[in-house]
């Protein structure tokens, strides 16, 4: 089922189960972001937390943990909640196969029901904000996608992205925007600065639970995100257009607002609890100025907990981290067989190949660190054999512990780039990276002694099916 806004989502979760109220009043700080943090902790079938009782806020509808869960990832795509990772990710390359799908332009989104413009912006009116973490720097809009266009080319569809940024609210029509250099939104800001001008943005809240996946996938330059979220919805993808700045943007957002990131601007921003486990600190970024505020009656305020893994941006993130970077390197190598890529947003990613000669392995993980993701996440690749499954870490483990040799198998390329986010790097955005050859030696290369590995019994498989089927019978 296709979910054209989070509102019918959370119904659906509720009717599944995935929805947990939490009926008695709690203080937005350090109940909420308290909430969150546990309940990424209660496992693969983790529920998401509704707030309407927050003290301080009069009339506060507060959505957390919304991804949170391999169970709700999996019902935000249609499938069984009971679906195991592997197989989810199986079945995001399928539809991912579909790409392109076109969008469906409609009339009348429900967030055009209330607007604010000139001096009555003001997103403390509109929005019930909280600190998610003790040592964040302010509040911070953490799981709104901000879509721009490439001021060079602004009628093609393709360039127009549509990401996840953190922002943190700096005023009533003020927010810092982190544009990581290697996203397409600094993209777009540079070639707006070079010309001298600011560059448009619209930023939706509470966005239907594909397009949020969507725009956290590292996608090609040129590639439509609702282009992406109809594949991957099956459906196309519902999108208006935001009324100051001409942007398309989703029809079943909460909350829109519009502005321009101020050109050649720059502003303290931060410290920020982030996806690494570890605060950001302050940096100069951005600065976005809002003119248009709109916004839905009585609307649900969505966020996201993240700090040391795993929390709901590493189930958001997870597949639709692997997935991109295993399309690359298959289209180039196909002898590559999976991808896991969901530690710390692919900071680690775990591929398995088959080999064509010596070496080949490696060539294969240096792939995978130029892919466009690869550019500024993988900063470790695991390589391992064909009959290993890299979501299975036992699996994973036993390679690197019997078939590595650090005299010939450990690769260590410096001075490459990194998100500045990675508290490793050194200076900050720069990184050695490390490729770690856990696949069986193939000629040229004939170190070892593995011609005599220990196969499963060919009656295994039938017993397995077997025990399972007595242990569902109990």
């Amino acid at each position: 089922m296709a979910y054209d806004d989070l509102r019918s989502f959370l119904d659906a979760l509720d009717k599944e189960g995935q929805l947990l109220r939490i009926p008695e009043q709690v203080d937005p700080e350090p109940d909420l972001g308290a909430a969150a943090n546990a309940a990424a902790r209660l496992g693969d079938r983790a529920p998401a937390l509704y707030f309407d009782n927050v003290t301080g806020f009069t009339d506060a509808r507060i959505a957390l943990n919304v991804h949170g869960s391999w169970a709700n990832h999996a019902l935000a795509l249609g499938l069984p909640p009971e679906l195991p990772v592997k197989e989810q990710v199986a079945e995001f390359i399928r539809r991912w196969e579909t790409f392109p799908v076109a969008p469906e332009r409609r009339e009348n989104p429900p967030w055009a029901e209330n607007t604010l413009e000139g001096d009555d912006v003001d997103l403390f009116r509109v929005l019930p904000l909280f600190r998610l973490n003790d040592g964040d720097g302010g509040f911070y809009l953490d799981k709104a996608a901000v879509i721009s266009r490439d001021p060079e080319d602004p009628d093609h569809f393709g360039k127009q992205n549509v990401g996840v940024y953190r922002m943190e609210v700096k005023g009533r029509a003020k927010l810092g925007l982190q544009p990581v250099p290697m996203h397409d939104v600094a993209l777009h800001l540079n070639k707006a600065e070079q010309a001298g001008e600011d560059l448009p943005v619209a930023i939706t809240l509470g966005n239907d639970p594909v397009m949020t996946i969507v725009a956290s996938t590292p996608m090609a330059y040129d590639q439509s995100e609702y282009e992406m979220a109809g594949a991957l919805r099956g459906a196309p993808a519902p999108i208006a257009t935001a009324p100051l700045t001409g942007l398309d943007v989703p029809w079943g957002s909460e909350v829109v607002l519009e502005g321009v990131i101020e050109g050649r601007k720059r502003e303290i921003e931060g410290p920020f609890g982030e996806f690494t486990g570890h605060y950001s600190g302050g940096r100069n970024m951005t600065v976005v100025r809002i003119d248009r505020i709109s916004y839905r009656s009585n609307p649900i305020f969505e966020s996201l907990y993240l700090g040391m893994p795993w929390t709901e941006v590493d189930y958001l993130i997870g597949a639709s981290t692997c997935v991109p970077i295993y399309q690359q390197l298959k289209r180039e190598f196909p002898e590559v067989q999976a991808v896991n890529a969901m530690y710390t947003h692919g900071l680690l990613a775990i591929v398995s190949t088959k080999k064509r000669y010596g070496g080949f392995a490696k060539a294969v993980g240096m792939r995978a660190m130029t892919t466009p993701h690869g550019l500024g996440y993988v900063k470790m690749v695991i390589l391992v054999d064909e009959d290993v499954d890299p979501f299975n870490l036992p699996q994973v483990m036993w390679a690197l512990s019997t078939k590595v040799n650090a005299a010939g198998d450990i690769v260590n390329i410096p001075n490459l780039p990194v998100v500045e986010l990675d508290p490793g790097s050194h200076p900050a955005g720069i990184t050695n990276k490390l490729i770690i050859d856990a696949t069986t030696p193939v000629a040229p290369d004939n170190r070892g002694h593995y011609s005599q590995p220990v196969r499963d019994l060919p009656e295994a498989a039938a017993w397995l099916t077997r025990l399972q089927g007595m242990l569902a019978e109990r």
